[in-house]
């Protein structure tokens, strides 16, 4: 398996961070940290970019994620994510300063979106078979 199945739209078919996939079936949201130094990296990268050692390791964020901040993308998005508008993006921090960029469930009422909201990340599937992330209440 491949990572062009993450996502709404793939622009690469093969990563070293493919793994990422494999832990989205399995029903974990994993990120990426380099054994050297302790970077943590999200969206995951398998070569650190703070001392370029490619010694790294997934784990899955501890504790329940905090919302830092967020947006809601009324009526423009990137290639791909047009039919999904109205959408929201969020920054949640969890325990050691792990930090998540990712989509907000839609599921949450934008008027109970406030920052502090305690958070999980959680795999979901899309259509033909793709699969991702997104932040829920915890």
């Amino acid at each position: 398996m491949s990572f062009e199945k993450f996502g709404k739209v793939s622009f690469v078919a093969e990563t070293k961070a493919a793994d990422f996939v494999k832990y989205l079936e399995q029903g974990k949201v994993m990120v990426a940290r380099c054994k050297k130094c302790g970077a943590v990296f999200s969206p995951p990268k398998m070569d650190c970019s703070q001392c370029l050692s490619s010694d790294v390791e997934w784990i899955e964020p501890k504790g329940k994620g905090k919302l830092v901040t967020f947006t809601t993308l009324p009526s423009f998005a990137p290639t791909g994510f047009g039919d999904d508008l109205p959408y929201t993006l969020g920054l949640v921090e969890f325990e050691g300063g792990v930090r998540m960029f990712g989509r907000v469930s839609k599921s949450i009422p934008e008027n109970e979106l406030r920052i502090g909201l305690e958070m999980k990340p959680v795999s979901v599937s899309l259509p033909s078979e793709r699969i991702s992330y997104e932040f829920q209440k915890a």
